[in-house]
């Protein structure tokens, strides 16, 4: 429920500070508000990609720029400026410079809990949960509605799933044509955003499946590779409509939590030796 509260950047107590960059993150129950400032020669490709790990910066901004000039690039090479007194809208996958000789400084209200967070190091091997979705039956629904209205429910579906993904502070790691793929460091988190992502996406006339599997993944540029993102396609596969399948590691990891798990029995994965006992998280 929403409430009257304020907030100042200026006692934030969540500061993140880059090359040539700084962050002020301010918290309104749900809602995360940033401050960021970013400094003549600051590029995202060259001062955050390190820290971020992936090739274009993932996260979606909304906002309002009050200082300075900035330039964005899409992935597709689409290139827009944005000067002060505009109001801004970055979709994932981009990269971005400062223009001039005057710091740029924005306001943002979209999902930044993990922005200019480190993502562990490329080839660096880390204990992390993977979430992946996809939506159900999506072929169809590209058919029945025709490709520009299709590609208006993706985007809608792709900005609830990071802002469900963001709420339980994970990473949107990359978006997949129909789908998602998250990275947490903790397995609960990752199975309350499936869910989450599963019931913000039901107003929008389309279901998902999901799955959240646990276990050491590599980082590399703009995706996560290992035998658990294999499996985690995998399991997800298995998944009905609205289903969220867990790993039996993830199960045990959540043991004493408040979710509860019906059995989904032993699976045969393909690609991966012998059969997997499986889990689907009850409806709640």
């Amino acid at each position: 429920m929403a409430r009257l509260q304020r907030r100042r950047f200026d006692e934030s107590q969540d500061v993140r500070v880059t090359p040539r960059g700084r962050v002020e993150i301010v918290e309104l129950d749900d809602r995360v508000v940033a401050k960021i400032t970013w400094q003549p020669g600051w590029r995202w490709s060259v001062d955050v990609k390190p820290i971020a790990g992936t090739q274009y910066c993932q996260s979606h901004h909304v906002g309002l720029a009050l200082q300075g000039q900035l330039r964005i690039q899409m992935a597709d090479g689409i290139e827009i400026e944005f000067h002060a007194g505009d109001v801004l809208e970055i979709p994932p996958g981009h990269d971005a410079w400062v223009v001039g000789d005057e710091p740029v400084v924005t306001v943002d209200f979209e999902a930044l809990r993990g922005f200019a967070k480190g993502g562990g190091s490329a080839n660096r091997r880390t204990l992390a949960s993977v979430m992946m979705t996809d939506i159900v039956d999506s072929t169809a629904h590209a058919v029945e509605m025709g490709q520009e209205r299709w590609l208006e429910l993706i985007s809608r579906h792709n900005e609830l799933a990071e802002r469900a993904i963001d709420s339980n502070e994970g990473r949107l790691i990359k978006t997949t044509g129909d789908g998602v793929l998250g990275l947490f460091d903790s397995a609960e988190r990752a199975v309350r955003a499936a869910m989450a992502i599963a019931q913000a996406v039901r107003p929008l006339g389309i279901e998902i499946r999901a799955a959240v599997q646990t276990g050491e993944i590599e980082m590399s540029a703009g995706d996560v590779r290992g035998v658990v993102v294999h499996a985690t396609a995998r399991m997800m596969a298995l998944a009905g409509a609205d289903e969220v399948i867990v790993s039996a590691t993830v199960r045990d990891l959540l043991d004493g939590s408040e979710l509860a798990f019906d059995d989904f029995g032993l699976h045969a994965l393909k690609g991966l030796p012998g059969e997997r006992h499986l889990y689907r998280v009850s409806p709640s």
